[in-house]
């Protein structure tokens, strides 16, 4: 029988099965799959200054350090949110040191998304000479957190989360070779393996802490049932039956789900998953699929997206994308927004996804957008053309005597409250901005507008 290690170690689990070889690295097959341009650099030992963009726990700072292991180069570690410029020049001026003894520095950057400006600048000329080779790692998008410069003098490779099976033989591995687990014959019941692999969301740090958390609980419930036992005079409950801590240990998925409970999510309110997913959002609300739009809400909500920016961007999309096919649609959007505003959440979910099923269920235009642009257009090339005379005030005599108002004619003095007479510059006499759709409320607006305007008879015309 096993004997559980009079200490368990110090270094975290994830730590412990970080890979030290191409061989054993998992994950991220588009780049270093057989032949796979990442694999083929790595493997001639030729590459370059590079960003590893991906999501936490996809293998950025373990390839890093296999990278300077293979290519024998010196590896220098900062982390940007600890690092300044004063410690970037050290290292460049030990990398310069190195290189005039033939040997290679590999500076390795966490979160480099973090350096500010001045911080990146300092790397700019090492990196271009070849002083040292950068390894910046980021979970952000980095065209937005790198420094143009700098980033065009990098590769970027874009790191994917590990896909299930990829996750799933971490944890094997993990059971089957690490000292402490197999020492403790940790079985891993099939349900509490699927829902670790579901709930690391692609992150082997996260997979493997888990498994470790649920480990350390278990142990410490076996303990407590014995101390239980120990205290106890009652003979029909035999010490027999309760799992001695020393032997296996078996986690089921009431445990994992236990030592995962706080694991926060990967959704950023100021990252890339915030601009993902509110895309989503949008684009279902867009395609009519009330569906999908209220998964997306239930994702943000979940993550603790801000309700007001959810109900703002509803508001754009019912002008944008509904318009007049539906009025009532930023009728209701914008009463969101005060309800949003009035009673807060948890109940103004029901609010944002009753508003949300709504848009996706309205008919869609975007005549407004189309409209409102083609007009800025023509106001750029010329945004001065004169007022017609006709449609200015004449307030003084003056300008009575230039014809200031002289021909206008007052639309309730018409049959229908309507007159046909122009109201754009002369050069724009016959444009046409507003084109409305066959959907929803705007049929009727077209044929209303159709039947007011010669001009607009002409173009369905010739349209048609």
């Amino acid at each position: 029988m096993p004997t559980q290690p009079s200490e368990p170690p110090t270094a975290p689990l994830a730590e412990r099965m970080r890979p030290r070889t191409l061989d054993e690295f998992v994950g991220q097959e588009q780049l270093l799959g057989t032949g796979r341009i990442l694999r083929q650099l790595i493997e001639r030992d030729r590459l370059p200054s590079a960003i590893f963009w991906g999501e936490p726990g996809s293998g950025k700072t373990t390839l890093a350090r296999i990278i300077a292991r293979l290519s024998n180069s010196e590896l220098s570690e900062l982390s940007a949110v600890s690092s300044g410029v004063g410690e970037v020049r050290k290292v460049i001026d030990a990398a310069d040191t190195n290189r005039r003894l033939n040997r290679r520095t590999i500076l390795f950057i966490d979160e480099i998304h973090r350096f500010n400006k001045a911080q990146q600048d300092a790397l700019l000329h090492a990196v271009e000479d070849g002083t040292l080779t950068l390894i910046g790692a980021t979970t952000e998008n980095p065209s937005f957190e790198v420094i143009s410069p700098l980033l065009s003098r990098c590769h970027v490779f874009r790191f994917q989360p590990l896909s299930g099976d990829g996750i799933g033989s971490l944890i094997d591995r993990a059971l089957f070779t690490d000292p402490y687990l197999t020492n403790l014959k940790v079985e891993l019941k099939p349900d509490a393996r699927a829902a670790l692999i579901q709930h690391s969301g692609g992150d082997a740090r996260v997979a493997l802490n888990g498994l470790e958390v649920a480990t350390e609980l278990q142990i410490a419930e076996c303990r407590v049932q014995n101390e239980d036992v120990d205290n106890t005079k009652d003979e029909t409950f035999p010490k027999s039956e309760i799992r001695n801590p020393k032997s296996e240990i078996v986690i089921d998925v009431t445990l994992i789900e236990r030592a995962l409970m706080t694991r926060p999510g990967r959704y950023d309110k100021k990252g890339e998953y915030h601009y993902d997913t509110i895309s989503a959002f949008i684009k279902s609300l867009r395609g009519s699929d009330p569906d999908a739009a209220v998964y997306w809400l239930a994702r943000m909500l979940d993550a603790g997206e801000e309700p007001l920016f959810i109900a703002r961007r509803m508001v754009i999309l019912a002008s944008e994308d509904i318009g007049n096919a539906n009025p009532t649609a930023l009728v209701l959007a914008t009463a969101c927004a005060d309800a949003v505003k009035f009673i807060g959440l948890p109940e103004a979910q029901l609010t944002l996804a009753q508003t949300a099923l709504y848009l996706a269920s309205s008919p869609k235009s975007n005549s407004t957008l189309t409209a409102l642009l083609s007009a800025k257009e023509d106001v750029a090339q010329d945004p001065d053309r004169p007022v017609p005379l006709h449609l200015r005030n004449a307030v003084t005599g003056l300008m009575k005597a230039l014809n200031y108002g002289k021909g206008y004619q007052y639309a309730h003095d018409h049959e229908g409250g309507f007159a046909e007479q122009q109201h754009l510059p002369d050069e724009l006499k016959d444009r046409i901005y507003y084109r409305p759709s066959d959907r929803g409320a705007e049929k009727a607006i077209k044929e209303r507008l159709e039947g007011w305007w010669k001009k607009r008879k002409q173009g369905s015309k010739e349209s048609s």
